[in-house]
């Protein structure tokens, strides 16, 4: 494998990407997560490198490419050690284009910080989806001491230098205060990757005026839906003692601004849909279809073993499916690839096993000796045979409970046959834009099972043109205009800063330093330089 030294170095195959980092130019640009883009597992065989079934991964990793950045997380692999020099910087990695530096949290600190408070506190008060988030003090002590652990990181990491951070997520909420407070020099930037509950939701949270401060340690916020910006602006407006400025969508803190602004996370529509075109993807899909569907139509869905994806609430409408429409009996076989997620939590553990029951009621109500309505994958798959999956589905059906985004209807968008049909849960992100989808309720089971229905039996000309049309939204919205929006932010962040104290307005409310410009507010420096992405445009 090559060097990271050398990987700098080299080349890389040219991309629209690359022309939308000027704007950072003279800064480091280094992006923190807590999951790692690949880690190194020692097994029998030896060491493989792996990536996680991460959509997180597949958006930032043509971000890092293009600006040759720092990419600073956490430990992940049984051999991730045997990787890095002394500081925890990855010697040796195949041809990624970018720096990893690798975080090593004690194990017990991991199981507080990750599988206690962000996945059993944080992510189940984030999402609506009846299941009651707990609160333990010692998963809190450890949270705040895994975000400092990051922040002691970074601010080793950038030093003096000038330097963008971008941070990823609700496991490190605390982090861009405690960057501000090491290295007030950073320009400091957030992406919340799920969706930010309505004020009294998050009221129930013992620290969460804590997380609110850590948060508006950001120079810009940013969420996938305008809806999700206006809940953290009321949640900030009635915890905290600050001003929130509804028309620009930033909040004054202590003489900081912090901008909130909606960017719509999407996929590489380009790489996926090239990939499937060629000949090895074609025939393995090919392959998937005679294996799985057997002259049956094939219906797919790919997710995380996770409450929130409504795994169950799908496997009912399957079986009611047959109940309602008996004559789709051996006509379709369904197929449910469901990576193992969070197995120290006890409540996923208990979720899989109700999934693993629930199939097996469906399948002995219905099946056949020669068929089987729903055939369980419970393992990783990689990325790209996932794709080969798609190519090889009939349909693919999202049923999140709730979603910030959803990204895996938009790689279907991006991989699929021209003719598919995507089956998409109105309580994702994605419902916002991919409106061409045949909506579906997963709460709703009679509706659920008749839009499959009506779905599966819809024209074959209707069925294109809706894939057509999903293609134009998902090609015209990809990462890279994600990437380019948030860039552009930034830099029009940098841009007011540089120049707060000739802005009239400035002088008018007697503000003295970078904070006091809102972003976007119509000075005239913002109409000499691109505005940031605007909260609902897609």
């Amino acid at each position: 494998m090559d060097s990271m030294a050398s990987a700098k170095d080299r080349s890389l195959p040219k991309s629209s990407l690359l022309q939308k980092v000027t704007p950072l130019e003279g800064r480091r640009f280094v992006v923190v997560s807590n999951r790692a883009p690949f880690a190194h597992v020692r097994d029998g065989a030896g060491v493989t490198v792996e990536k996680p079934p991460s959509g997180l991964t597949l958006a930032l990793e043509p971000m890092m490419q293009a600006t040759q950045g720092t990419w600073i997380a956490n430990a992940s692999g049984n051999a991730d050690h045997e990787f890095v020099d002394e500081r925890g910087h990855v010697r040796q990695t195949e041809e990624i284009g970018y720096h990893l530096r690798r975080l090593f949290l004690p194990p017990r600190l991991t199981e507080d910080f990750y599988t206690g408070f962000s996945n059993s506190a944080l992510w189940p008060l984030c999402h609506i989806a009846y299941h009651q988030p707990r609160f333990e003090e010692r998963w809190w002590r450890a949270y705040v001491r895994a975000n400092g652990l990051f922040a002691e990181a970074v601010a080793d990491e950038i030093g003096e230098d000038p330097a963008v951070v971008f941070v990823q997520d609700f496991q490190l909420a605390l982090l861009p205060a405690m960057i501000r407070e090491r290295r007030p020099q950073a320009l400091i930037a957030q992406f919340w990757h799920i969706p930010w509950p309505n004020p009294e939701a998050f009221r129930v949270c013992p620290w969460r005026r804590e997380l609110l401060h850590g948060l508006l340690g950001n120079d810009l916020l940013g969420f996938h839906l305008l809806y999700h910006c206006n809940n953290f602006l009321d949640t900030v407006d009635r915890e905290l003692q600050v001003r929130v400025e509804r028309e620009s969508h930033g909040v004054m803190a202590q003489d900081r601004l912090t901008t909130v602004a909606a960017f719509p996370l999407s996929v590489d529509y380009a790489r996926i849909h090239r990939r499937v075109q060629q000949p090895d993807a074609r025939e393995a899909a090919a392959r998937l279809r005679r294996q799985r569907a057997q002259n049956r139509k094939l219906v797919l869905s790919v997710e995380r073993m996770d409450y929130t994806k409504g795994i169950l609430e799908r496997i009912g409408a399957i079986h009611r499916l047959f109940d309602r429409h008996p004559e789709l009996k051996e006509t379709v076989s369904f197929v449910h690839i469901a990576t193992p997620s969070r197995t120290g939590v006890r409540a996923y553990r208990d979720y899989t096993a109700a999934v693993d029951r629930a199939i097996l009621r469906v399948n002995t109500a219905h099946g056949r000796p020669d068929w089987q309505p729903v055939q369980a994958i419970h393992q990783y798959v990689e990325p790209e045979k996932i794709w080969n999956w798609y190519h090889a589905a009939d349909a693919v059906v999202v049923s999140s409970l709730h979603d910030g985004m959803n990204l895996v209807s938009k790689e279907y968008v991006a991989a699929g046959r021209d003719d598919g049909v995507l089956f998409l849960s109105e309580f994702t992100g994605a419902s916002r834009e991919l409106r061409e989808a045949v909506f579906i309720n997963p709460y709703a089971t009679d509706a659920f099972a008749d839009a499959m229905a009506a779905g599966l039996a819809m024209p074959e000309a209707e069925r294109r043109e809706r894939m057509r049309r999903l293609r134009l939204r998902v090609a015209n919205a990809d990462v890279g205009a994600w990437v380019h929006d948030i860039l552009r932010a930034i830099h029009q962040r940098e841009f007011d800063a540089q120049n707060a104290l000739f802005t009239p307005r400035a002088r008018a409310r007697g503000w003295k330093g970078p904070a006091a410009v809102r972003a976007g507010g119509g000075d005239l420096e913002a109409a000499a330089a691109p505005g940031p992405a605007r909260a609902g445009s897609y």
